[in-house]
């Protein structure tokens, strides 16, 4: 199967007006050179617009699979090109084939409330509303915009209160001189910070930044997007490993990351709907270690789900019995048309065709795993 990233250009014929939401199975099966969906019974496309703009987009989508585990997901953001998408689909299968048991060392988990790039009146309700006692607080990174991030953290930290915790996202937006001139005044904006999440793109420059700040470092894309995630530990380019499913290929490959990488963890989520949420959560309940509040509290951010109840914390915990049956009624509101429904079908071919690509190589040379670990 060729693959080519961002080839998705589709067209829908009248066959597939009738498809909103409704992946053809057979047609899907005898497409997927690959087996690797052989065991798919069902795929349904999902669209739901997002309660405030986020990472530039106001809506998000993806795949639910269902197979004999019962529903698994695959929402890679659209700017991701097949390879690295490719572990999503991994991710999504293992939900969906079945799950291999894992030991739970806690009932309860202690998740964050995120704070979008919104007002200071805006951030202090979403902070109170939710109940939580630690606040992730995206930052735009833009010069312009610092007056309004310093703004938001001041806000935050009066909404959490002197006990409660403050961390910021940075997605990897500033270079060294910016990220050493900002993070002071973040710092004291937010009253102290638990820690910056990714504020430089690369491992090296995090690894520079953590010897010239007292802000702990967190890394996040440098390990789910990183040809060698090991690399934050050997140069010790952070205090801090944010770990999320999905990205890495499924709970079993997040597992043996957190453990290679021996530094403190975060599970968190990627905007997913409670399938994708229910994935991070039982990372987070099979890690021996967790000290962190944890960000799976994203639901919230989506003016929908697909699951009844909705799998959210509740007063800034999320239990073990939480759960995230899949509504029929649900899906009936939030599936995708015929365009979107196409447009994935095609996609899921490529990132079939990735993966499938990815496992032979990883097969013929084991040494060309991330991280030395088979996806």
């Amino acid at each position: 199967m060729m693959v080519e990233d961002h080839a998705y250009s589709v067209t829908v014929s009248p066959d597939h007006q009738h498809a909103n939401g409704e992946i053809d199975i057979a047609s899907l099966h005898a497409q997927d050179s690959t087996g690797l969906l052989d065991r798919i019974d069902r795929a349904v496309v999902w669209d739901i617009p997002l309660t405030t703009p986020f990472r530039g987009i106001t809506r998000r989508d993806g795949v639910l699979l269902h197979g004999p585990g019962g529903w698994g997901e695959v929402a890679p953001f659209w700017d991701y090109g097949s390879e690295a998408s490719a572990p999503w689909l991994a991710a999504g299968l293992s939900q969906a084939l079945g799950r291999a048991f894992l030991p739970r060392y806690r009932e309860t988990i202690a998740v964050n409330v995120t704070v979008p790039e919104v007002g200071a009146e805006h951030a202090v309700e979403m902070v109170r509303s939710s109940g939580a006692r630690t606040a992730k607080v995206k930052v735009s990174g833009r010069p312009e915009q610092r007056a309004a991030d310093l703004e938001r953290l001041e806000a935050v930290r009066s909404a959490v209160g002197r006990a409660g915790k403050v961390r910021i996202d940075v997605n990897g937006a500033w270079d060294v001189d910016t990220a050493r001139e900002n993070l002071p005044r973040m710092d004291r904006a937010a009253g102290g910070l638990e820690y910056v999440e990714q504020p430089c793109a690369a491992v090296y420059d995090l690894a520079d930044l953590r010897r010239a700040v007292d802000v702990p470092i967190a890394a996040d894309e440098s390990i789910r997007l990183s040809a060698n995630p090991l690399e934050v530990v050997h140069r010790r380019a952070a205090d801090v490993a944010i770990l999320k499913v999905a990205p890495l290929g499924g709970v079993n490959r997040a597992l043996d990351m957190a453990e290679r990488l021996g530094l403190p963890a975060v599970v968190s989520s990627a905007l997913d709907t409670s399938v994708g949420i229910m994935a991070g959560a039982t990372l987070a309940f099979s890690l021996p270690s967790l000290s962190h509040a944890c960000g799976l509290g994203t639901v919230r951010l989506l003016t929908q789900d697909v699951a009844e109840p909705s799998v959210v914390p509740h007063n800034g915990t999320l239990r073990l019995d939480a759960g995230a049956p899949v509504s029929e009624r649900l899906l009936g509101e939030v599936k995708a048309g015929p365009y979107l429904t196409k447009h994935w079908e095609t996609r899921l071919l490529h990132l079939a065709g990735a993966l499938h690509a990815r496992r032979q190589r990883e097969a013929r040379d084991p040494s060309r795993a991330v991280a030395g670990l088979p996806l």
